[in-house]
């Protein structure tokens, strides 16, 4: 401790004027001031007769000009001699940087320099003499700002001492003052400039303290280098985090005579202040707080945590209401009990070890005083109290200097007039005069924690040698960890581990804190008027039933009132709190290992027998026999070599989608549709999108499983009617090695093997998302079969979200653990699906342009023959040509579109001639030019002036065509050295063709040979940033190894030009292999409209949808040139892309409101768990997983957390207006050079439009949505995602107008509390299409609960139970009341409407249904009067055994 009272003491700060701390505090400025030399000092020749060893020193002072006020820290330089110069007045070179900050931000703020020379006098001592000032303006608004370039300026000196800028004489500008007088060849030089690097330090300096750059500040590290500026590039000490638990306060004698003196010295001093005395209204303690924070000696390092402190009689005996104690306090406590205690513990995560550091405990006190006189203002209320704050004591720890070996750690407090770390009076020693004898044998009292260097010692742990914990009842220990719920890491503040002190009103302070909902054994106390309320409304349903038993208030949770929303777990078990995540809401992927992943299961035999029956396709292989049923509860033994040897090399993957089926879990008020279609994406096919299919339901005597299919899927016709004779919908796709790149069908088989097929099902009506289904497709490996088929029976699951925040429990590593809190996961039915594989054999390949050219090597070579001269016309720009040498005469007009803007008969000919398109038609026009020339003849005959205009007329053609020929004769001598050049350099043009999917880097290299015989500089210049030149040997190294090319690989081989065009040096003769990159991740990302497919589709994949054929982006060209210094080429490289679709691994969907930002974090899995991982991992290691997103105006990122800790990826993508679809693609790497996606994910955003809804579980809320006709009308209807608790008016189809306005009424009746999300849809009925969406955000609150009831009932045995309750009009008058539940499919009313006159009881009949399974539940009975306001709620526990 003595290090850092040494620090503390020695750097005292001087606060600002009071006035400049009321203003409005700005963004800290950093400034470096260099000193660096002073030249001409002056002084009396008198003194230094008396003076000898003169040297001087210069101190720099923060003066604020409009207050008259020093403040901060003044600086002082080492004293140095000077130096005398021959010819020139002496100079004293300095080069000392200061540096400080401030928020001070005015131009009234200036730093004032002195100039002191220092010496001894005869008796020895040292006598300082002042010889001048000079005014820094830190926030001129001149050019010599900090901001401008950095250069040495001159500081002018004045006669005297800093102090005359006290004088009241002196108005600013203080230099233009006829009071100061310059010092003549006097002056500094030094440097000012804003200094950035400074913010990283700002916890660790105050504010307006001036500091050298060789002064050593705790937490620091020393500077690099020889210039030991630890400043200019300053570098923290790593920090550790410590955890305090078990603290307690002892105030000696007692905490209760303590807190009595304290408190009556205080009525003393305001009864001798005001004069007179309040009766009954004397100062009361309000609230005992702890301040807790690390200090380095100069400042706090962050803001300290404030937590509040509890009397440890309070703790014991379970009283948290009241926080103020009353002298008159009758329970008798041991003495070993009279301590403020802390129930949570503090963890200081900015320690830092240096001796200077040490942990600040301040006891504060908040006092409540009664303001105002009686008789002035009537009776004083509660309001008018004032509360203000005294700090007692306070304590001091070092832990690397004192006790730093214990776990147990006692300190003495300190008071009374000492400085303290928060520059404030405390409350002063007890004197031996004012206290009891008890009093004067103690000190001031101790503190008393136990500390640690993690999180990993149990919180409950008590202290050896203190006794009082070992006495604490049983209800305040912490329970046992539950063995499915993981310890994470803890990095919560105090603050939400303990009650806040600070945040809370005086009001708030006093609130009693809420009560925790405990296990049915132990029955918490109620506050005292809820308590009443509960025991009165208990009495009145005891009298007034029979049948039901009304339940302890303990043992039902909605009785107690929700006074705030802090956390329901024990307070004592803060270790095992589960760390609140401090990014996005976190969404659930589906297929990724979670909860949410669909299981399948194989259908019963009477299933099977069920669906054989109706008729489906059955599935053959090419001897026309029925394929192999394979079990899909078995394990596939994988074997490739197998796969790879098969004869029947070509795959039919055939889909079949048969029956789709209810759930008994299918939750209430959740709409069954009548129609449904499927979306899905196979391998790298095209996205499908299935016509709509008619749910038809079976009928099925004796049949009572619910694993048998209930809906059969029908085809529907165009006209809206189905075909029940041939049910099912039957996909096919064909995959042939000969319609796929070079080794892309072991590709394809590891698909099979590792991939899962995401199925998502569709409303065919109202267009909503039922759910997602997922399937395994590793059995559809006919490993040497000639065909084999599997029938799958998929749960299709959809998510709910009931909170905007979402953490994670459960271990992340380990697949089908991870538990969402607050999303919740429903199965909505189940997908009845058979896969089949039937192998072909394959076809001969053709010279057909739909199968893909064999790929060409890695190592591209100027002379593998696809670049030579094959000779042509000039004008043919580029490109291979034809293998026959053999062309049509064409016009050069036809040839050259630049050449046909420039003649003019083609203007007026040209289109003409292009009509002709056959010879027909050339026929037909030569009969009508024929015809026509033989009427002019006639009337050429008849007429002579008609000749002469027809030989003009042929003139004037004859002139034009010889100035078409001229025209023509120019242009060929102009682009004649243009075209020739184009054609020479066809013979050093090399082509190459790379297949790119999105995401995947496509590696080559390219043998590039000087054909010189002189050395050159070659610059290789790209027309397309997606080809780049790999510049890093280590990424180079890398493609090497995974394409296995054994070519030479040479370090520091480019220099990056200014330009950052990569060059390389080439000897005469030489070849070098340059490696290329080709990587794309944009794709066009048209936004959509979401619409129900169309009518009639095929049930083959037509041609145009092969895997290899991308619609999405053309094929494009990339010319690389190398050229020389001299800027000829001495080789060109043309790369011709062509696109291929990429698989999709994972699909997800998300819902947000229009125009705005969606934000998502998606928890990624065990990188290890991922389908696209490398086969027996990377040991030793966890790699990073890195991501990149298809879209440019998407944010997509990842951050690594901690070894062992999960990775998580955030989402943020701007929304469109509603209702538009916007489609992008993320792949994911776990490699650094990002050369192999190991997923693909395809992430849909529907753009909603967002309702916000207020309301009570129970109670109707009436709302308007207003709907905008489109340019047509329509026929719409509206549909929501739950019926039961939407109502809609209309209801039906109703004629949307063409640009008209209309209302659709929304009536909210939420079945439970909390924050959900429906969804609501306007559809068009004719064309399926989607209209108008809305995103419903609801947020319902439980009302107050009245009453409560308990009943049990026997479960399994298919009996209901029929119960009756009583209600009582309180009203003078008759009234009408409606009746509601939570639970309708568990609780019916005998009526749901009743009347009752004034003052009479009406008895509610309630039917009360069977379950089939034990367990317990809340029914919620809502009493709604004539307007459906709930009027009162009553609660009913329902227990089934």
């Amino acid at each position: 401790m003595a290090e850092w009272h040494r620090t503390f003491i020695q750097n005292l700060l001087v606060p600002p004027h009071p006035q400049r701390g009321r203003q409005l505090s700005k963004e800290s400025t950093a400034f470096q001031c260099v000193l660096k030399c002073l030249n001409g000092p002056q002084i009396k020749q008198r003194v230094l007769e008396v003076l000898s060893g003169v040297e001087y020193h210069l101190r720099i002072s923060l003066f604020d000009v409009t207050y008259r006020h020093f403040f901060g820290r003044t600086w002082k330089s080492t004293a140095r001699p000077a130096k005398p110069m021959v010819g020139e007045q002496p100079r004293i070179i300095f080069n000392e940087p200061v540096y400080f900050h401030t928020s001070l931000n005015h131009p009234h703020i200036i730093a004032v320099v002195e100039v002191v020379a220092e010496g001894r006098k005869r008796d020895g001592s040292l006598q300082m003499v002042a010889c001048g000032f000079g005014i820094l303006r830190l926030f001129s608004t001149k050019s010599e700002a900090p901001d401008s370039p950095t250069q040495d300026r001159r500081l002018r000196l004045y006669h005297g001492t800093p102090r005359a800028l006290l004088h009241p004489l002196l108005e600013d500008p203080v230099e233009q003052s006829k009071y100061m007088t310059l010092i003549e060849n006097c002056h500094v030089l030094y440097t000012l400039k804003f200094h950035p690097f400074l913010k990283a330090v700002f916890h660790l300096l105050p504010e307006n303290f001036l500091v050298s750059g060789l002064q050593k500040i705790p937490g620091l590290l020393p500077a690099h280098g020889e210039t030991n500026d630890a400043l200019r590039k300053p570098r923290l000490q790593k920090s550790a985090t410590w955890y305090l638990d078990n603290l307690l306060f002892n105030l000696y004698p007692s905490l209760e005579k303590f807190e009595e003196e304290l408190l009556e010295l205080l009525n003393h001093d305001r009864l001798r202040e005001d004069g007179s005395a309040l009766e009954g209204k004397a100062i009361t303690i309000q609230e005992r707080r702890l301040h807790v924070g690390v200090h380095n000696g100069l400042l706090f390092v962050q803001k300290p945590q404030v937590v509040v402190l509890m009397p440890e009689s309070e703790v014991a005996l379970g009283r948290s209401g009241t926080l103020s104690r009353k002298p008159s306090f009758s329970v008798k406590i041991s003495s070993r009990n009279q301590a403020l205690v802390l129930r949570s513990r503090i963890h200081l995560a900015e320690m830092v070890n240096n001796p200077a550091f040490a942990v600040i405990f301040l006891l504060e006190y908040v006092f409540n005083a009664p303001s105002g006189v009686e008789g002035k203002g009537g009776s004083l209320t509660s309001l008018s109290n004032m509360a203000y704050m005294h700090v007692v004591r306070w304590a001091v720890w070092s832990p690397l200097t004192e006790g730093s070996s214990k776990k147990v750690v006692t300190l003495p407090l300190r008071g009374g007039a000492q400085l303290n770390p928060a520059h404030c009076l405390v409350y002063k020693i007890p004197s031996t005069s004012m206290s009891s004898e008890e009093v004067k044998q103690v000190e001031l009292g101790t503190i008393q924690f136990q500390f640690s260097l993690g999180s990993e010692e149990h919180l409950g742990t008590s202290l050896g040698p203190s006794s009082h914990m070992k006495e604490e009842p049983q209800h305040s220990k912490k329970p046992p960890p539950s063995p499915s719920t993981p310890l994470l890491p803890q990095k919560l503040s105090s603050a939400q581990l303990s009650p806040v002190g600070p945040g809370l009103s005086i009001s708030q302070l006093s609130a009693s804190p809420p009560l925790t909902v405990r296990s049915l054994s132990a029955r918490a106390p109620l506050p005292t008027q809820l308590d009443s309320q509960l025991s009165t409304s208990l009495k009145t349903s005891q009298g007034a039933q029979d049948d039901l038993s009304p339940s302890s208030s303990s043992r039902i949770a909605h009785l107690e009132v929700d006074l705030s929303q802090r956390s329901l777990i024990p307070e004592s078990s803060s270790a095992e709190q589960l760390q609140e995540m401090p990014f996005m809401p976190l969404h659930a992927p589906i297929i990724m290992g979670t909860e949410t992943r669909s299981s399948g299961s194989k259908l019963s035999r009477a299933s099977l027998v069920r669906l054989r029956a109706l008729g489906f396709p059955e599935i053959l292989d090419q001897s026309k026999q029925p394929a192999e049923v394979v079990d899909p509860s078995i394990a596939v033994n994988f074997n490739p070599q197998k796969e790879e040897a098969d004869v029947l090399q070509s795959n039919e993957i055939i889909l079949q989608f048969l029956a789709f089926s209810r759930v008994s879990e299918d939750p209430r008020g959740m709409p069954w549709p009548k129609t449904v279609f499927f979306t899905f994406q196979f391998y790298r096919f095209p996205p499908v999108t299935t016509p709509r299919l008619q749910l038809v339901k079976l009928d099925q005597p004796g049949m009572a499983s619910s694993s048998s299919p209930s809906h059969i899927l029908v085809s529907v016709n165009k006209d809206g009617s189905f075909n029940k004779e041939s049910p099912g919908l039957q996909l096919q796709y064909l995959v042939d090695p000969v319609l796929l790149k070079p080794g892309e069908q072991r590709w394809f088989i590891h698909y099979l093997a590792v991939q899962t097929l995401q199925i998502d099902v569709w409303d065919g009506d109202s267009l909503l998302l039922i759910g997602s289904a997922a399937v395994q497709m590793e059995h559809v490996l006919r490993q040497g079969h000639a065909a084999v088929q599997v029938s799958h029976e998929l749960d299709v699951i959809t998510t709910e979200y009931e909170q905007d925040t979402m953490v994670v429990s459960g271990d992340i590593t380990r697949p089908g653990t991870v538990k969402p809190i607050g999303v919740h996961t429903l199965v909505r039915g189940r997908l009845h699906l058979t896969l089949a594989n039937v192998g072909h054999v394959s076809e001969k390949k053709s010279n057909d342009s739909d199968s893909l050219p064999p790929s060409r090597s890695r190592i591209i070579s100027s002379n593998d023959g696809t670049s030579r001269f094959h000779g042509g016309s000039l004008l043919s720009h580029g490109g291979h040509r034809a293998f026959k040498n053999v062309a049509q005469a064409r016009k050069l007009a036809d040839v050259d579109s630049e050449l046909a803007a420039m003649l003019f008969t083609n203007k007026q000919e040209g289109s003409k001639v292009h009509q002709v398109t056959s010879q027909e038609a050339a026929a037909t026009r030569k009969r009508k030019l024929e015809r026509m020339m033989a009427v002019r003849r006639q009337e050429s005959e008849s007429n002579l002036d008609l000749r002469k205009n027809h030989l003009l007329a042929q003139h004037n053609v004859q002139t034009q065509h010889s100035r078409d020929l001229q025209i023509i004769d120019a242009y060929r001598e102009r682009t004649k050295v243009e075209s020739i050049t184009n054609m020479l350099s066809l013979v050093i043009t090399t082509h190459h063709t790379i297949y790119a999917t999105m995401g995947t880097a496509e590696f080559f290299e390219f043998a590039l040979k000087n054909p010189h015989n002189l050395q050159h500089t070659v610059s290789i210049e790209i027309d397309n940033p997606e080809l780049s030149v790999i510049l890093d040997s280590r990424e180079w190294r890398h493609f090497k190894d995974a394409t296995k090319v054994h070519t030479p690989l040479e370090e520091d081989m480019f220099h990056l030009h200014e330009s950052c065009t990569p060059q390389l040096y080439l000897r005469p003769k030489e070849m070098v292999h340059i490696p290329f990159k080709y990587q794309t991740f944009c794709l066009d990302h048209n936004v959509m409209m979401q619409q129900c497919p169309s009518e009639c589709r095929s049930d083959k994949v037509p041609e145009a949808t092969l895997p290899w054929k991308s619609s999405e982006i053309p094929t494009k060209s990339i010319k690389v040139s190398f050229t020389v210094s001299s800027g000829k080429p001495i080789a060109i490289l043309c790369v011709n892309v062509e696109y291929q679709p990429h698989v999709v691994d994972q699909t997800f969907r998300f819902y947000h409101p229009e125009l705005s930002f969606l934000k998502k974090s998606i928890r990624l899995p065990a990188w290890h768990t991922l389908p696209g991982a490398p086969v027996g991992g990377m040991p030793g290691k966890e790699p990073q997983i890195y991501v990149r997103c298809s879209d440019p105006n998407v944010i997509c990122e990842t951050k690594k957390m901690g070894p062992g800790e999960p990775q998580d990826m955030f989402l943020k993508v701007a929304g469109g207006p509603s209702p538009q679809i916007k489609k992008f693609f993320v792949a994911l790497y776990i490699d650094y050079w990002l050369a192999t996606p190991i997923q693909i994910w395809q992430i849909y955003l529907h753009s909603l439009q967002r309702v916000d809804v207020n309301c009570v579980t129970g109670q109707l809320t009436r709302l308007s949505l207003v709907l905008h006709g489109t340019q047509t009308i329509r026929k719409v209807k509206a549909f929501t995602s739950h019926p039961h608790e939407l109502k809609l008016d209309p209801d039906g189809v109703f004629m949307l107008s063409r640009n008209g306005v209309h209302d659709l009424q929304v009536g909210v009746r939420p079945q439970r509390s909390g924050n959900r999300f429906l969804y609501l849809n306007l559809v068009d009925v004719d064309y399926h299409q989607l209209v108008a969406s809305w995103l419903v955000c609801l947020s319902s609150r439980q009302p107050v609960i009245s009453k409560a009831f308990e009943i049990t009932l026997p479960a399994g045995c298919g009996k209901g139970a029929n119960k009756r309750i009583t209600y009582t009009n309180p009203y003078p008058s008759k009234r009408a009341y409606h009746l509601h539940t939570n639970y309708p499919d568990l609780l019916q009313f005998k009526e749901d409407a009743f009347e009752v006159n004034a003052g009479e009881t009406y008895t509610i009949g309630l039917r009360f249904a069977p379950s089939n399974s034990a367990g317990m539940e809340e029914i919620l009975i809502y009493i709604n009067d004539h307007e459906d306001k709930n009027e009162e709620t009553f609660c009913v526990k329902v227990i089934y055994q």
